[in-house]
């Protein structure tokens, strides 16, 4: 193998055909270069350089030299780049889960911000329950996820706080009870539920149903659906009512009336998820990014 410093020097004798220039641009004596390229042509087994009194010139070996040095040469530089930043986390992909009332908190803000500091990093997003984000981080097919905790077998994961919110009532705007202005969840014993599977987020599902328990009753679901979007979208087709995420008051709102609840019983977190040991650079940027803002 062909040392890469002695192609550099080469390719600067051969660009300026002039060795006492080329040594003056590499910042070294010309008798050094002299033997450089003199070692180059033995290990080569070809002369590169036709010498003369006042002009060099390349052989036919030399042209062909410096043709593919040089792209050898940007090559290794590249090479070395891609490395350097791969390893400050500036290139690199980061797979991003989320629950949908996510996308209506600090989220957007974050994934805004890491997008221009890291503009070379791919960020992926996929919408998925709680419950789901913790299967494909334990099947490295997630990098991060946004949960709503508890989350059940997460053991081994590292949760951080992101993000706070509250509950609120989801009516149809056809609905008798919308339009008061002050609805309880007690008003609700009555009426037909919407909501998802209890094992696709099993805290923020048993959290609605102690609300309704605490107000006397046992909400009576008629239909569920999976994501916080489906549940909603289906409220405003007046399938039935629900208790949803309050930032996401502002979705279909031409179909749908919010109110919210009051009370830390009703409040809840959102957490960053991902897997324990090391993570990629790019994925450590984008947790660093979240926390800080």
């Amino acid at each position: 193998m062909v040392d890469l410093r002695l192609l550099r020097q080469f390719v600067a004798v051969a660009e300026e055909l002039h060795f006492h220039r080329a040594a003056d641009r590499l910042h070294m004596s010309q008798p050094p270069l002299t033997a450089a390229i003199r070692k180059l042509e033995d290990e080569i087994g070809s002369a590169l350089i036709e010498r003369g009194n006042r002009t060099l010139g390349l052989t036919a070996a030399g042209t062909v030299l410096l043709a593919e040095a040089r792209l050898l040469l940007l090559q290794a530089d590249h090479a070395l780049m891609a490395t350097r930043d791969a390893a400050a986390g500036r290139t690199g992909t980061v797979r991003l889960g989320y629950v949908g009332s996510a996308l209506y908190g600090r989220l957007p803000g974050v994934i805004r911000a890491f997008r221009q500091a890291s503009p070379d990093v791919r960020l992926e997003l996929i919408e998925a329950t709680s419950a789901r984000q913790v299967q494909m981080l334990r099947e490295q097919r997630l990098d991060i996820g946004v949960v709503i905790p508890p989350v059940h077998e997460a053991e081994g994961m590292k949760l951080k706080a992101f993000d706070g919110d509250c509950l609120a009532i989801a009516l149809p705007r056809a609905h008798p009870l919308a339009r008061s202005s002050d609805i309880t969840v007690a008003a609700l014993a009555d009426a037909s539920f919407v909501l998802w599977p209890s094992r696709e987020g099993k805290g923020f599902h048993a959290q609605v149903v102690q609300l309704c328990a605490a107000a006397g009753f046992t909400p009576r679901v008629v239909q569920e659906a999976h994501g916080m979007h489906a549940v909603l979208s289906l409220v405003a087709v007046e399938a039935g009512v629900s208790i949803v995420p309050a930032s996401m008051s502002g979705f279909r709102s031409g179909e749908i009336v919010y109110r919210n609840l009051e009370g830390v019983e009703a409040a809840f977190d959102l957490q960053l998820c991902a897997r324990g040991g090391v993570v990629p650079p790019a994925v450590a940027a984008f947790l660093e990014q979240a926390v800080a803002d």
